[in-house]
């Protein structure tokens, strides 16, 4: 049936529709199967499927209901670009406080429409919020700025938060798992759990947190700078997360604002994030974003983008989430993802499709991780612009051949090395650490800084 008539009106003008403010606007990509109606068609049928339509007329439509259809309102057939207007009205509300969800959001934009016969694939690439809506969002409670509080340093501009993974992931009981947050806290500032950690037999939570807990302190005693550390309270059960979460603050009990909490946004889904957004306003929301590429990759054509991902993690209220390395790391990225990271750092910044103002907004940090290590940082910053991020690297700290603190030390020098727009090789005659790291990582050493053994005069084999 061509639903085109009523659930598609090309002669609407995308300025207007955001000047009005009421719709959320959706570019997917999307193509039509082979065998069954042409372009326009199917984006109508794919409007009335997210929105107020079945694939038959139906006796129960009304005015009213005709008031809040999605409609298609721009479509380039030969680029696969279709955009919808989706009324606000349509996205549901809390019954307790009348805020918005994201589950909503994507129960419409990304819901029954994904298994329709007559699309070939369809994936949110970029969409548009109005302020009016916007603001019904929670948004981060918690900063990089608490972090760099925590940390004594600017609130402004407060750089670079040295981070690590335990490695390995699983298999660590729960003193050498204390042990070795202390030996990279002797030079770094944030630890996080690897995501699949949490309270395993062999090391249950409960026995490795007080441990933890007590490596902090020994390591801020040692060091005299504070520490930082990000405890994975994900979990099925509300409840669960909220037991997990209790424990551990009372456990670090004066260094309770030190901890950060992290969860596993995609697999646990919004209402996670948000369990912990509201139970815990004042921890740091870290949002993992483990199993996101099953959708988010290029190779998949459903569903929505890594940027899509971001964005609605900032309106949720993750105070920092794994944005990638933007391909200076191990992970699938390009260099162009850095649109990801500004749409998140900034409170005015261009996507893909649509420009979007946050109207103040607190902002999400990009924590970069996979495969990172000191000799990569100086592209990735200088990429990127700024170095106002968290970088959790496991093998680029643990990997540096004189241990985990020389380590965070050599990915500090990485930054101090950009910021004064110094040459990594003649920067590494001063600074030993970093110049230890191309001895660490040979294979990169070899392909960003070719000629480096004989400049600094060693004959390491590759």
């Amino acid at each position: 049936m061509d639903q085109s008539d009523r659930y598609a009106d090309l002669s609407l003008k995308e300025a207007d529709l955001i000047a009005q403010g009421n719709h959320v606007l959706v570019a997917y990509i999307m193509k039509p199967k082979a065998g069954f109606g042409g372009y326009l068609e199917t984006a109508a049928h794919f409007a009335a499927e997210s929105s107020t339509g079945t694939n038959v007329s139906v006796s129960t439509t009304d005015d009213f209901t005709r008031g809040v259809d999605a409609l298609v309102y721009e479509i380039d057939p030969a680029k696969e670009l279709m955009k919808i207007a989706y009324p606000v009205e349509l996205f549901d509300r809390n019954i307790i406080d009348g805020r918005a969800m994201i589950c909503s959001f994507l129960t419409l934009t990304i819901g029954n429409n994904q298994g329709m016969g007559d699309v070939e694939y369809a994936k949110i690439h970029d969409f548009y919020v109005p302020p009016n809506f916007l603001r019904l969002f929670d948004g981060p409670s918690t900063t990089i700025r608490d972090l760099w509080r925590v940390l004594r340093r600017p609130v402004v501009n407060g750089g670079f938060i040295v981070g690590t993974i335990i490695k390995p992931k699983l298999g660590l009981r729960p003193q050498p798992f204390a042990n070795a947050c202390y030996d990279f806290w002797l030079g770094g500032d944030f630890i996080k759990n690897d995501e699949p950690q949490g309270n395993q037999l062999f090391a249950p939570l409960k026995e490795t947190i007080p441990l933890v807990a007590d490596a902090m302190k020994r390591a801020q005693d040692k060091t005299g700078e504070a520490k930082l550390f990000s405890a994975n309270i994900t979990a099925d059960d509300h409840y669960e997360m909220l037991a997990r979460g209790e424990f551990i603050l009372e456990t670090f009990g004066e260094n309770a604002d030190h901890v950060a909490f992290l969860v596993d946004g995609y697999v646990t889904g919004p209402a996670a994030i948000t369990t912990a957004r509201r139970s815990f306003p004042k921890q740091y929301l870290h949002y993992h974003r483990a199993g996101h590429g099953a959708v988010t990759s290029p190779q998949s054509m459903r569903g929505y983008t890594a940027f899509v991902l971001s964005k609605m993690a900032r309106m949720q209220g993750a105070s920092g989430i794994h944005t990638g390395t933007m391909s200076y790391g191990k992970m699938e990225g390009e260099a162009s993802d850095k649109l990801m990271a500004y749409m998140i750092m900034d409170d005015s910044a261009d996507g893909p499709y649509f420009h979007q103002e946050w109207e103040g907004m607190g902002p999400t940090t990009p924590i970069i991780s996979g495969g990172m290590n000191a000799l990569r940082m100086p592209g990735f910053f200088e990429n990127l612009g700024t170095s106002n991020l968290i970088l959790t690297a496991g093998g680029g700290a643990f990997g540096h051949i004189d241990g985990a603190a020389d380590g965070a030390k050599s990915l500090r020098q990485a930054e101090q090395c950009w910021k004064e727009h110094a040459d990594p090789i003649e920067f590494a005659r001063d600074h030993k650490e970093f110049a230890r790291a191309f001895e660490s990582f040979p294979g990169d050493a070899d392909k960003i800084y070719p000629g480096w053994r004989q400049a600094l005069r060693i004959n390491s084999a590759a």
